[in-house]
């Protein structure tokens, strides 16, 4: 598991770097830098602290994700996953956190 980092879109406002628990993610020159993905725990809780979709999770084939990308995106009480598969294709998954764990 791993994510990438794109340093275009990135601001480096260092959210993802404070909530990763393995402290994998740096700030440097004023970007989001991950070292070593490889080591990445695949926790996901950058990719949602990412305000502007900087932060991806690379969905390997071990997985079942065959090289998909899924990021987030928040409106309100709703956090979107959206998975961009290889082919184009965008899958969204609309999670309402209020209900999120009522059962």
């Amino acid at each position: 598991m791993s994510i990438m980092i794109d340093s275009i879109k990135c601001v480096g406002c260092g959210k993802c770097a404070a909530v990763c628990p393995g402290s994998l993610i740096r700030i440097e020159e004023k970007k989001a830098v991950i070292k070593y993905p490889k080591d990445c725990w695949g926790c996901t809780s950058c990719i949602k602290e990412c305000p502007v979709h900087a932060v991806k999770f690379y969905l390997g084939a071990d997985i079942g994700g065959q090289g998909s990308l899924v990021h987030t995106e928040e409106s309100g009480d709703i956090l979107r996953w959206l998975i961009e598969h290889p082919d184009g294709r965008v899958t969204e998954i609309d999670i309402n956190r209020k209900e999120s764990n009522k059962y």
